[in-house]
């Protein structure tokens, strides 16, 4: 049985035996993300609501169904999370901080106003602001901080980049080959500067993977890409990543015909 089929049918079934197993609830909720199964998405997270409170993945998983009501286009619902169960008590564990960060910029690309969350985020941000501690982290902070017009904590935080690149650990090479150059990227977009965000984002974009999160949470990166490229004019670069996306998720759906890579892969 293929990974993501095997990996739902033992979710759901922990889950059936313990309906507050929020880890299972999270894996079922990765598959159907990365199948692009919005509808099921939606049935499956409002459908049991053992997850939803006293875990600490709660909040991550309220954040996989706002996903979802984004993906319809449905903003409303999805910033209508972001004030309740994601944002609304005010988190300041990083990993609930990370959550609110892509969400809202994920709404944003998309056209849906935010109004002024992003001030009351960037000051819950503000205390990690020249931590350097990783990348990753790292990225959704800078979102909140320009976006909020933050620029002594964005300033904190690049000055942190440049002493975590000095080091000899893991995340000197998260921050040097993703997590600087993104950070980079996500200020210029929100200067308007799409052409030069599509110039950084393009080069670290197939291997993300290597400064942490999930493929879900990733994702915001290669959204932006798309969006700065539709924006900057570059239309037939889009359109090719976004043929790629669609092509990669109907590959992974349950009955799918495997097809030769060269398949999935389009250029302009």
């Amino acid at each position: 049985m293929p990974g993501y089929a095997r990996a739902e049918q033992l979710g759901r079934q922990a889950v059936e035996l313990e309906p507050r197993d929020a880890w299972a609830q999270h894996a079922v909720a990765h598959v159907l993300e990365m199948q692009g199964r919005r509808d099921e998405g939606i049935r499956w997270m409002e459908g049991n609501p053992g997850w939803q409170q006293d875990n600490f993945l709660a909040v991550h998983n309220w954040w996989h169904l706002a996903l979802h009501h984004l993906a319809r286009g449905d903003g409303t619902a999805a910033l209508r999370l972001y004030d309740g169960p994601i944002h609304g008590h005010l988190p300041t564990v990083v990993a609930e901080l990370i959550d609110a960060s892509a969400l809202l910029w994920r709404a944003e690309i998309r056209g849906h106003a935010v109004g002024d969350r992003w001030a009351g985020l960037a000051d819950r941000w503000a205390p990690h602001a020249a931590s350097g501690n990783y990348a990753f982290n790292d990225l959704h902070a800078a979102m909140a901080f320009v976006r909020a017009g933050r620029d002594d904590a964005l300033r904190q935080l690049q000055q942190a980049h440049e002493q975590a690149l000095s080091r000899d650990d893991d995340n000197a090479a998260f921050t040097r080959d993703i997590g600087a150059p993104a950070v980079q990227a996500f200020v210029a977009f929100a200067q308007n500067d799409f052409a030069r965000t599509v110039e950084l984002l393009h080069p670290i974009r197939t291997r993300t993977n290597r400064f942490g999160g999930s493929h879900a949470q990733r994702d915001v990166i290669e959204q932006t890409l798309i969006e700065a490229a539709r924006r900057s004019g570059q239309t037939a670069l889009a359109r090719a990543w976004v043929t790629q996306r669609e092509s990669v998720a109907e590959q992974r759906r349950p009955g799918a015909r495997l097809r030769p890579r060269s398949e999935l892969v389009h250029t302009a």
